[in-house]
C-alpha cells in the first residue's frame, strides 16, 4: 500500500510517532526523520533498519524550537529527497515554566507550532513535485483549552502551562485549514488529528505540580499502539486522497470550537507566523 513512498516525520523517536514510522515502514514506506535526541534517534533508524531493510531510512537531527535549525533541516531534507510523498508534523511539548527561545518565542508556541510551519514551508516545493501528497499535523483536543490572543502570541501577559499547549493545538489545527486552501492546487492535501490522552514521553519534562499531575493521569491514559492509528490511517488510507482541511479524531470527523472553524483567524494566524519566519 506504501511501497516506494517517503514519508518525512518528526517526533518519530518515541511515542505515537515511532509507533506510526514502524507501521507504515512495515507496510512498505520509507522514512525520514527528524529527532533532537542522537541516542533515540539511532535506535529508531536501527528498529526502522531491522524491521524493514534495505529501504535506506535515514535520520536528521535539529531542535526544532529553533527556527534556524528548522530552516536547516528542512534545506537538508529537501536537498537530499527527490520526492516526499507525506510530511508528518508530529514533535510537540507541554512546558510547566514559561520559557523563550534564541528566537524571542515562548518555546510551546515555538516548538508546537513554528516548527511545523517552517518545516513544511522549507518542503512544501518537494511534496508538490511529488503530488499527490500529503500533509498530517498532529493537533489535540487540547485545543478546547487554547485562547489565541493574536496580539500576544508569546503569553507574555499570562503564561498557564496547559492553556499554552491548547492554543498551539488550535494554532495546528489553523495552520492546517489555511495551508490546504493555499496548497490545494498543487496536489496537496493537509489534515490534522488528535491522538486523544497517550501514555508516551510527553509532559515527561515538565517539573512541578503539572509533571506529576501528567504522571499519575498517563496510569489512565490510552497506549501509544491505539494513538497511533489515526495518523497511520491518515498517512495510507485511500479514502483519504482528496480529503483535505479537515480534523479528525479516532478515524473519524473530530469535534472542532468555533475558534477552531475560524477561516479568518486562520488567516491572520498564517500572516503573524509567516512574520515571525521572515524575521527569524
Amino acid at each position: 500500500m506504501m511501497d516506494g513512498k517517503v514519508i518525512v516525520m518528526t517526533g518519530a523517536t518515541s511515542g505515537i510517532g515511532q509507533i506510526a514510522a514502524e507501521r507504515l515502514a512495515d507496510m512498505g514506506a520509507r522514512l525520514v526523520i527528524v529527532a533532537r535526541d542522537r541516542e533515540r534517534g539511532e535506535t529508531t533508524l536501527a528498529s526502522l533498519d531491522l524491521r524493514a531493510p534495505g529501504r535506506g531510512h535515514s535520520i536528521h537531527y535539529a531542535d526544532l524550537s529553533r527556527l534556524r535549525e528548522v530552516k536547516r533541516v528542512a534545506r537538508e531534507i529537501a536537498a537530499a529527497e527527490t520526492r516526499i510523498d507525506v510530511l508528518v508534523n508530529n514533535a510537540g511539548a507541554v512546558f510547566s515554566h514559561r520559557a523563550v527561545t534564541e528566537d524571542g518565542l515562548e518555546r510551546t508556541f515555538a516548538l508546537n507550532h513554528m516548527a511545523y510551519f517552517v518545516l513544511t514551508a522549507g518542503l512544501v516545493g518537494r511534496l508538490a513535485a511529488s503530488a499527490p501528497a500529503r500533509v498530517i499535523n498532529t493537533a489535540s483536543n487540547a485545543h478546547r483549552r487554547g485562547r489565541l490572543d493574536l496580539d500576544d502570541l508569546q503569553s507574555v501577559r499570562s503564561y498557564r502551562p496547559f492553556v499554552a499547549y491548547g492554543t498551539s493545538k488550535l494554532c495546528n489545527i489553523l495552520f492546517t485549514r489555511e495551508l490546504a486552501r493555499r496548497v490545494s492546487a498543487l496536489g496537496v492535501t493537509a489534515n490534522s488529528f488528535s491522538p486523544g490522552f497517550v501514555a508516551t514521553r510527553f509532559g515527561d519534562e515538565s517539573g512541578g505540580v503539572h509533571g506529576v499531575f501528567l504522571r499519575v493521569a498517563k496510569l489512565f491514559a490510552k497506549r501509544p499502539e491505539q494513538g497511533a492509528e489515526t495518523l497511520v490511517w491518515l498517512a495510507s488510507s485511500p479514502e483519504l486522497a482528496d480529503v483535505t482541511g479537515e480534523y479528525f479524531y479516532q478515524c473519524r470527523p473530530g469535534t472542532l470550537t468555533a475558534d477552531a472553524q475560524d477561516d479568518a483567524l486562520s488567516r491572520r494566524l498564517w500572516a503573524g507566523s509567516e512574520a515571525i519566519a521572515l524575521g527569524a
